[in-house]
């Protein structure tokens, strides 16, 4: 441990310039050489067919350092060099625990809607319980008429396109009554990635083809309500499925983010008509059949342009309070009581929208989730889960190089979600098993296995899709920060999908200790990782599969 610790630290001092240097700029060069030594991994291993869509299309976009606010607040207030922040009341947050509690909460949130309806998923089921939910859609939006004659409440959703249209009947014959009924008020959009295109499109058939990369943001919101998950809208994750859900009640900053971002995605989608087919909006550039790197700098721009300007005006929010607290009773004498009436209390806890959009050059997540773990001390504990254990080489590097203590959790074999499937598919948890046994091998070799240690999630009937992070400062025994969203930590998430979720950052015990539950409720259906984990016969991997895993590791 301590040589690869030594080895990190004196590879980044190397570049480190004399003197001070500004949080941001310190962040910005250690992006610029992690970027570096993932674009030389990605050379070296990038002779298969699909090798030009590692590439990414346009260049990372910086945001400058806020200097608004005051420093020392709480020391994750960096991630605002980056991306917009959201102080709230941690009585706002609520987290979940089932995909039952998540399932029939959607539900209510829809049918008690007044404004907007904003759902992004990466496809949409088909089986009774989404027609349940979209049959409260229609409900909802009925109401709305009857109740003005002409209705406010607008619905906004978005999916992938190749996973929607998926079969015959498929997430888009699900939402095209409802385009039908409601024109004016109903907005479907498909996203399809520009990776997709030419002769790589004719060639690979269904299925395969969402491999080259995805819309994986999952966001639910309900006026100024927002769900935050890595559940899909699928019965699967409304049964026994298990994800993370975060709910933030009445936050309409935040609401409106969310919002303005699956605008800004789904005006680079391809709309659902009531046909059942698609156009892309008028003047826009197609993601498949026009210019690439036209449609990227397009959306990169629009994507960007929702992250800066609600950056800024957290910023002018943010000097507002500062001015208010400052001056106390004066300002509510000039203002009046409705000023009065509309000071918030001091939030106590932050949120912190992550992108991710390799495609369009956007790796926000990437960058502050390879910080976090960059800066872990010694003695902290960092749990990580993912259903879908895949660590990008950055990651593992970190893991393996870092002083931070380390619970990771992943799916046993029979929890994953391709367990059982047909054909091909039907290996891809054996190859999960082969990726796992490589990186425990190596925990061993470096004899990480006290600081590192890995647990397998099992649970008969269920399957498993928790994804996340929980940060332990040392000597703490309640996690201080979450992220929680879409990611899956693998090349996939940060390379080929769209990807969103939050870092949560809280001072208030009560919600600490709610976090602390969600972890331990988690990590509690889990065995710890040993040798003898892969002396089992379910963990048999077949020769063919160890060939072929990788090379094709990088695409699930």
């Amino acid at each position: 441990a301590a040589t690869g610790s030594t080895a990190l630290w004196r590879r980044l001092s190397a570049w480190l310039p004399r003197g001070r240097l500004g949080l941001a700029a310190l962040l910005g060069r250690l992006s610029d050489r992690l970027s570096r030594g993932r674009d030389r991994r990605a050379r070296r291993s990038s002779w298969l067919l699909l090798a030009p869509l590692l590439t990414p299309p346009v260049p990372v976009i910086t945001v400058p350092p806020c200097s608004l606010c005051p420093e020392g607040a709480h020391r994750f207030q960096w991630i605002r060099n980056l991306v917009p922040e959201f102080g709230i009341s941690s009585s706002h947050v609520k987290v979940l625990s089932s995909p039952t509690e998540f399932y029939e909460l959607l539900k209510v949130q829809i049918k008690t809607a007044k404004q907007r309806v904003v759902m992004a998923s990466l496809y949409l089921g088909t089986g009774l319980l989404e027609q349940e939910l979209v049959d409260c859609l229609e409900e909802t939006l009925e109401k709305s008429l009857q109740a003005k004659g002409s209705s406010n409440l607008r619905v906004s959703i978005l999916l992938d396109y190749t996973r929607g249209s998926r079969g015959r009947k498929n997430s888009r014959t699900m939402l095209v009554p409802l385009l039908q009924r409601f024109p004016e008020q109903v907005r479907v959009s498909l996203f399809h990635t520009p990776n997709l295109r030419g002769l790589l499109r004719l060639l690979i058939p269904e299925r395969f083809n969402e491999t080259i990369g995805l819309q994986h943001i999952k966001v639910y919101l309900f006026d100024d309500n927002v769900i935050l998950s890595g559940a899909n809208l699928s019965d699967l994750y409304f049964t026994n499925r298990q994800d993370r859900y975060v709910l933030l009640q009445d936050s309409p900053e935040i609401a409106d983010f969310f919002t303005e971002l699956v605008d800004a995605i789904g005006d680079v989608s391809l709309q659902l008509q009531q046909d059942d087919t698609v156009q892309m909006m008028e003047g826009m550039e197609h993601p498949y059949q026009g210019d690439k790197v036209t449609y990227c700098e397009i959306a990169n721009r629009r994507v960007m342009e929702v992250i800066n300007s609600a950056r800024t005006r957290q910023e002018i929010l943010h000097a507002k309070t500062f001015h208010s607290s400052q001056e106390g009773s004066s300002l509510i004498s000039q203002q009046g009581s409705q000023a009065s009436e509309s000071l918030k209390p001091e939030p106590d806890t932050w949120i912190y929208p992550l992108i991710q959009m390799k495609p369009f050059g956007i790796q926000i997540d990437e960058m502050v989730t390879e910080t976090l773990l960059t800066e872990a001390e010694r003695d902290a504990r960092i749990y990580l889960t993912t259903g879908y254990f895949n660590l990008t080489q950055a990651y593992m590097d970190l893991i393996l190089g870092t002083r931070a203590e380390y619970r990771i959790l992943l799916a046993s074999p029979e929890v994953n979600g391709f367990f059982g499937a047909k054909g091909v598919a039907g290996a891809i948890p054996a190859a999960y098993v082969y990726i796992e046994r490589q990186f425990y091998s190596e925990v061993c070799y470096l004899h990480q296995q006290e600081r590192v240690q890995l647990q397998e999630y099992s649970r008969a009937g269920w399957t498993f899709h928790a994804k996340g992070l929980w940060l332990y400062l040392a000597g703490s025994d309640l996690p201080c920060l979450t992220l929680i969203g879409s990611p899956n930590f693998g090349y996939r998430s940060i390379h080929r999908d769209l990807e969103a979720q939050v870092a949560i950052v809280t001072e208030n015990k009560a919600l600490q200790q709610e976090l602390h539950r969600e972890q331990e409720q988690l990590y509690h259906c889990s065995g710890v990782v040993s040798p003898a984990t892969f002396e089992q016969p379910n963990r048999y991997v077949k020769l063919w599969v160890k060939l072929v895993t990788p090379l094709i590791k990088n695409f699930f």
